[in-house]
């Protein structure tokens, strides 16, 4: 047994699990506010990290300025995008919001592809040193960043939604819209700024995953593999979502390792986490903190 590859697969699975966790309460956020599964949360990544390269490359400033003018574009995406696309679609069926998102996912991808092609492009240099070592395990140095800048956020989305007016307006019409909107607060501002945190947070992920790949359409696909950690911890809870992304992202590389060393199988980092989504969903549906839906008839 190679202990010093688990641990560091299992660091490794730490710090992408944050990730996961970050992007998890993206999820959680738009789904509270206004009942509808983002399909598209992966293209937010995507886009961020296209937007964040091209301000570094095109115009060469500092990482920092660009990646603060980045945050800045993709709020005003998310308003945006709210306002135009998903705002009309409000009291129709839950269904149709949810084929709009995944028209919008291919939408984004197709657009991106024409307007960056198709190939993995790398970020300029941003750190002087690439790696750094913790314990004697190796640490990408935008991952170790991308660690503090996760935990910061998820203190940031504690603190927003527990003492601030607009966290608990967004607490509150997630709660019962109507009874919000009897209370004079503007449901279509929280749903305006449920997308602009969405945009904003997930382009964070999708700079620190850029930064140490490239960019390319694969980073899209980060959505679809935050999505079982999502029902795993419950569509509605943000500690689950949290928790749950740490889930997986411990258990990619821990199964990355069983099968590396003895099973040989090949491609069990990929598939595990969707293997123990369906056994917890069969003892659990609702995942681990997700609210129980009783129906009387």
């Amino acid at each position: 047994m190679d202990l010093s590859l688990l641990g560091q697969l299992l660091l490794n699975g730490l710090i992408v699990g944050t990730l996961y966790g970050v992007v998890g309460m993206c999820f959680v956020l738009i789904y509270k506010a206004s009942q509808v599964v983002n399909f598209a949360q992966g293209e937010f990544l995507l886009i961020g990290a296209w937007i964040c390269w091209f301000f570094l490359t095109k115009y060469q400033v500092p990482f920092f300025v660009g990646f603060l003018l980045t945050l800045a574009f993709m709020a005003a995406f998310g308003v945006l995008l709210q306002v135009v696309v998903l705002r009309p679609l409000i009291g129709e069926p839950i269904i149709s919001v949810i084929m709009v998102t995944i028209g919008l996912s291919i939408v984004f991808q197709a657009s991106m592809k024409w307007a960056f092609g198709v190939f993995a492009q790398p970020f300029p240099q941003v750190f002087d040193t690439q790696s750094f070592s913790i314990f004697g395990l190796q640490v990408k140095t935008a991952y170790g960043l991308s660690l503090a800048v996760s935990v910061l956020i998820m203190a940031g989305f504690a603190y927003f939604f527990k003492y601030t007016r607009y966290g608990l307006a967004m607490r509150a019409t997630a709660y019962n819209q109507q009874a919000a909107q009897s209370l004079g607060i503007s449901i279509k501002q929280v749903f305006a700024m449920a997308w602009a945190i969405s945009a904003m947070v997930s382009t964070v992920a999708g700079v620190v995953v850029g930064l140490v790949n490239g960019v390319s359409s694969a980073l899209s696909a980060f959505g679809i593999k935050v999505f079982p950690a999502v029902i795993l911890g419950g569509l509605d809870s943000v500690v689950g979502a949290v928790l749950g992304g740490l889930i997986v992202g411990l258990l990619e590389n821990f199964a990355h390792y069983i099968d590396s060393q003895y099973l040989h199988w090949g491609n069990m980092y990929e598939v595990a986490p969707f293997y123990v989504l369906i056994l917890i969903l069969m003892i659990k549906p609702y995942g681990l903190f997700g609210t129980r839906d009783i129906e009387r008839v």
